[in-house]
């Protein structure tokens, strides 16, 4: 059984209209956010094993923030320019390159942006609990999770709609 968490970045501030959209940093909602959600998944024993995550500021400033919350060691973190605003596609790609590690983890996150990360959670959920699946479906905010698990040996045979989405956690439950 493998596990995938699928967490979009905190709300990120639109104060200075100069930044470049990859520049963007959190904004006060975002930090107060990250932490909770941090705190949340380590509640639920979540914790994962390796983490991808988009290079982007505002996903670096989350992660920063999530990994307060979660006991040491950390987990190996893989910071990479291909999450960015990429593409169900171009993730699902990404999960399936983990399959060439050994040993492979058997429980990893992707922190990245929508509308990706929103397609991708969809895109996935094959099955699961229906409240989770009719919140996923309705919007993927800020800092919300989704947790999906596959009947799959290897992250290499992961695919579209074979993902069972067990849980979608928003900061709003949270508060």
């Amino acid at each position: 059984m493998l596990t995938l968490m699928l967490l979009r970045h905190a709300k990120s501030s639109w104060d200075n209209p100069a930044d470049a959209d990859f520049d963007r940093p959190l904004a006060k909602r975002g930090q107060k956010a990250a932490p909770r959600m941090g705190a949340e998944i380590a509640h639920l024993g979540l914790v994962p094993e390796l983490v991808l995550c988009s290079s982007a500021t505002r996903t670096r400033q989350t992660l920063d923030l999530v990994l307060e919350s979660w006991p040491e060691p950390h987990p190996e973190v893989v910071f990479t320019e291909a999450i960015y605003m990429a593409t169900p596609e171009e993730l699902l790609a990404q999960v399936r390159s983990v399959a060439s590690r050994s040993p492979a983890p058997s429980r990893i996150m992707v922190l990245g942006h929508n509308p990706g990360m929103e397609d991708f959670a969809a895109d996935l959920a094959g099955r699961g609990d229906a409240d989770a699946r009719k919140l996923l479906a309705e919007k993927y905010p800020t800092c919300a999770l989704a947790v999906l698990t596959f009947a799959a040996a290897e992250w290499s045979d992961v695919d579209f709609g074979a993902g069972n989405l067990e849980r979608f956690i928003t900061p709003a439950m949270l508060a």
